[in-house]
């Protein structure tokens, strides 16, 4: 996949890093030319410009980028202007980073497909994120086991755990189901909440869409995702 990452600070030069090292094609963006030449040997392209200006962004290859990530965090105006110029320019999809509760209502008003906390998050969690199709969210236990969130597909909606056979077929265990609600912020905007359904039990019915959390080796992940 085709990143651009806005912002080569601790967070987006670590996840810079980090998807350029499983593979995909990483454009690494800041105003500072010091960073630039600091990361150009370890992401796949770096460019020095300023974000904020929609003329100069609007010369980088959006139209052929997978995702766009803002993860400039030490100046929030930036962020913003940085965030809203992506906007305007039609990226297929906008993932920010948001520095407090008030940054986060604005960047959720501007419209951005996710957004990206790195003080609660790591890098490592996002990469793996990005990456696996499928994949909501992950936790890494060690460097084999990982618990993940991966949205029901087709093939097992309308299929309770028991009928479909995760630790015998799959090797696999699913832990509790998600299901996927909108409700409304206090300035309007609509916002996906996930509300955790108990403990999953062989009766427990998956239905496409929701969300199931499995624990097991990342290669038995790995492989029910790729099928």
């Amino acid at each position: 996949m085709k990143y651009i990452i806005i912002g080569l600070g601790n967070f987006g030069a670590s996840l810079a890093q980090k998807l350029t090292e499983q593979g995909n094609e990483v454009i690494g963006v800041d105003k500072s030319m010091v960073r630039v030449d600091a990361y150009k040997d370890m992401i796949s392209h770096t460019i020095c410009l300023d974000s904020t200006d929609q003329y100069m962004m609007s010369g980088l290859p959006l139209a052929n980028t997978d995702i766009v990530i803002v993860a400039i965090g030490e100046d929030q105006g930036a962020n913003i202007m940085t965030t809203a110029v992506l906007k305007n320019l039609n990226v297929k999809r906008l993932i920010s980073r948001a520095i407090s509760p008030v940054h986060e209502n604005v960047l959720q008003a501007i419209g951005v497909d996710e957004i990206v906390h790195p003080e609660e998050e790591t890098a490592e969690r996002w990469a793996k994120k990005l990456c696996i199709k499928g994949v909501v969210d992950s936790y890494e236990i060690n460097g084999r086991y990982s618990i993940v969130e991966i949205t029901v597909s087709d093939r097992f909606a309308g299929r309770t755990l028991g009928e479909i056979g995760f630790r015998t077929n799959y090797n696999l265990v699913v832990l509790t189901t998600l299901k996927v609600k909108e409700e409304k912020s206090f300035i309007g905007m609509h916002k996906k909440i996930h509300e955790v359904q108990g403990i999953a039990s062989y009766e427990t019915v998956l239905n496409k869409e929701d969300i199931m959390v499995i624990y097991g080796d990342n290669r038995d992940i790995k492989k029910i995702l790729a099928e």
